[in-house]
């Protein structure tokens, strides 16, 4: 496969249009909510596919990717499971399941293949560096840790995608990989790690724009500070769309109709679901979760710490607060982050309302609401303790990670907003921690919900919808979808496309 090596080195030109007048109804074939990296994929593919296809994509804010695509929104790991110990769940007998982890690493591979593609026909200009080999690392203590972490490592060696994990209870071998993780470390207790030297940093910012960029040389239309606020099907299965503007000297409204609407609005996707009135959303509510991390970008702490290094959740933890010690590269600078410190906030979006989670009670999610309550009490609980965390306690975290952290070097921001998934099940209702796609019976409209692996799965996600929405394009399309992504073939994933290519060649990231 040609490379055309690092990134174009062009910033992305990304066409806003302006909002139209109330009177100019239009006709659009696809119109995507949200301007993050869930749309951005699902313009790039719907523009290759289907290149003579009108296509506009409303953004609330004023820029694309500020909300969970922004990098200081997420923690940028491009997650393939590699390290997240919750990919991996131990079973009652002691063994350890890696069916989760073996279905996310493939999805993961999708997008860098599609990435791979679109950078080697010159297609994300400004986004070269947005993808970065960042070595994924889980780092554990104590013995029972150090022993699951070891019959993780067998388990998932035994699959050719994890062939090359490596691991370790030699403090030597850690202090080697990843410093910062053995300075100053003064107690006796066991310590094990496991390394894939292949792992990535991703700045979905700089992906997103890039990939909207590409949109827009294709047709598309990005229109910012315009916010989708009703959703009504018509009977000839078309959506009528009312579209505000919300600039300080903004238009009226405006109508157009639509014969496909995808909502990939993050926390904002519940509430557009819910206005559609589609029976499929019926029994879901939202449980919104804040977070904050602590950031560094002193050089000399920076230059120590080369990887992502994640560990294991407190009980009664959800996933998302796994702590991690992060490198970062960002707009070309890089930073380290640990956390997520966990929180609790009514609003769906960062840029929300308070009232977003009254706002979306409806009769038929109460009672899933009310039932994962009353069986998240711990959770409840883990978010009032971190909620009420201080100074002395963040640092007490980091420091279990980096024993030489002084709060000096350290600044507290926060981060975006996740909301997580209810929905009807077993008891009355279940929490749900991953993503959902919601589609409505004719496929005219699709929603995504949940949070993690969220970004870095979009392809595969949005893959999963072409195949839901637009079943009839399916046969026709297969072949071009296997020209972007090899794997999608069907063939074994070493021989379809090699493992590490994309690393190799330097097309898909500016390396460290």
């Amino acid at each position: 496969m040609t490379s055309p090596g690092v990134f174009c080195r062009r910033r992305p030109s990304i066409a806003i249009v302006a909002p139209r007048t109330k009177d100019s109804a239009t006709d659009v074939d696809v119109l995507l909510v949200g301007g993050g990296i869930m749309s951005a994929t699902l313009a790039s593919l719907l523009g290759t596919l289907e290149p003579s296809w009108s296509i506009e994509i409303h953004e609330r804010l004023d820029a694309p990717a500020l909300e969970s695509s922004n990098p200081w929104n997420n923690a940028g790991t491009g997650h393939a499971a590699l390290c997240e110990l919750n990919y991996t769940p131990q079973r009652a007998d002691g063994t350890v399941d890696v069916t989760k982890a073996v279905t996310i690493n493939e999805q993961y591979e999708l997008s860098r293949e599609l990435w791979h593609h679109l950078a080697a026909a010159g297609r994300l200009p400004g986004a070269e560096n947005a993808v970065t080999t960042t070595p994924h690392m889980t780092f554990v203590r104590g013995a029972a840790d150090v022993e699951f972490l070891r019959r993780r490592w067998e388990a998932l060696r035994r699959h050719p995608l994890f062939a090359d994990l490596e691991f370790t209870t030699d403090p030597a071998v850690i202090g080697r990989w990843a410093p910062l993780l053995v300075a100053d470390r003064t107690d006796d207790e066991p310590i094990a790690a496991t390394r894939a030297a292949w792992g990535t940093d991703v700045d979905f910012g700089s992906l997103t724009r890039a990939m909207l960029a590409d949109a827009a040389t294709r047709g598309a239309e990005l229109h910012t500070s315009s916010e989708v606020t009703h959703l009504k099907r018509l009977r000839d299965g078309r959506w009528r769309v009312t579209v505000a503007d919300r600039r300080w000297n903004g238009r009226p409204p405006r109508t157009l109709t639509a014969r496909f609407v995808f909502v990939g609005a993050g926390g904002g996707a519940l509430h557009l679901l819910q206005r559609s009135r589609i029976k499929e959303i019926r029994g879901y509510a939202g449980f919104p979760i804040s977070g904050q991390f602590l950031r560094t970008t002193n050089p000399e702490i920076v230059e120590a710490h080369r990887a992502k290094v994640y560990g294991k959740a407190a009980i009664g933890a959800p996933p998302m607060s796994v702590p991690h010690l992060d490198a970062r590269a960002v707009d070309g600078g890089s930073a380290l982050m640990f956390g997520p410190y966990a929180g609790w906030s009514m609003k769906f979006l960062k840029r929300g309302s308070w009232t977003d989670l009254l706002r979306s009670i409806r009769p038929g999610n109460l009672v899933p609401m009310i039932a994962v309550g009353l069986r998240n009490m711990s959770l409840v609980t883990y978010l009032l303790k971190e909620v009420t965390a201080s100074d002395t306690a963040r640092l007490r975290s980091l420091r279990a990670y980096m024993p030489s952290a002084h709060p000096r070097d350290w600044e507290l921001i926060t981060a975006g907003q996740r909301v997580q998934v209810i929905k009807r099940g077993k008891g009355g209702g279940v929490l749900e921690f991953g993503t959902e796609l919601v589609t409505s019976a004719d496929g005219s409209i699709a929603g995504l919900l949940g949070a993690s692996p969220g970004a870095s799965t979009a392809v595969a996600t949005m893959l999963d919808l072409l195949d839901r929405c637009f079943p009839e394009q399916a046969d026709t399309w297969r072949p071009q979808l296997q020209r972007l992504m090899p794997s999608l073939g069907g063939g074994e994933w070493d021989e379809a496309f090699e493992l590490h290519q994309l690393v190799d060649d330097g097309t898909l990231t500016g390396g460290h």
